[in-house]
């Protein structure tokens, strides 16, 4: 599973968001590739985060901001109740199935910025207490946001994949492109 931003006109405002975008979700994709549900699933640092975890969080976090840029509510209601339950596979859910549901908010998301009328455009902030209220939004500023919250949790995925096997960014690379893995 490969996510892509289309080849034509990277070289304009929201081909370069969307590509920079694009690149630290596939970090995070590759930190999966090749393990088992199990090991998806493991925390192997003092952390809580696991990879399985990471991939739905990024998942919910992409679609629940899209669909605010669309004046929508999230597809996942989190709230301070079961925040947490966006960063753990539960019994019933796979890492493939999130890899699947990212890939199509992935492709909404570039439909989305690639449709609307500028990157200047607005949207409104929920009226949580972690934002100022009635605060705007630009749509420049949400693929920004979602690079900063993508990158941040792509250098978890690293770690979290060499504490499980030893496997760097770069092996993985290799591994995805049919090279040799490294280990």
């Amino acid at each position: 599973m490969v996510m892509h931003v289309r080849a034509e006109a990277r070289g304009d405002e929201r081909g370069a968001l969307l590509s920079f975008l694009a690149e630290q979700r596939g970090g995070v994709r590759r930190a999966v590739l090749g393990l088992t549900e199990e090991q998806v699933r493991s925390r192997p640092c003092a952390s809580e985060l696991s990879l399985g975890g990471l991939v739905k969080h990024l998942a919910e976090t992409e679609e629940g901001w899209l669909a605010r840029a669309r004046g929508q509510a999230p597809a996942a209601g989190r709230d301070e109740s079961n925040w947490h339950q966006s960063f753990v596979l539960l019994d019933d859910e796979t890492v493939e199935a999130h890899l699947a549901y990212w890939e199509k908010v992935a492709a909404a998301t570039e439909d989305f910025i690639r449709s609307a009328p500028s990157l200047d455009d607005t949207f409104a902030l929920p009226n949580d207490p972690w934002f100022p209220p009635d605060e705007r939004v630009s749509l420049r500023w949400l693929v920004l946001h979602l690079i900063r919250e993508t990158a941040r949790h792509a250098g978890h995925a690293d770690i979290i994949r060499e504490s499980l096997d030893g496997r760097t960014a770069f092996e993985l690379v290799a591994m995805e492109q049919g090279g040799t893995s490294g280990a």
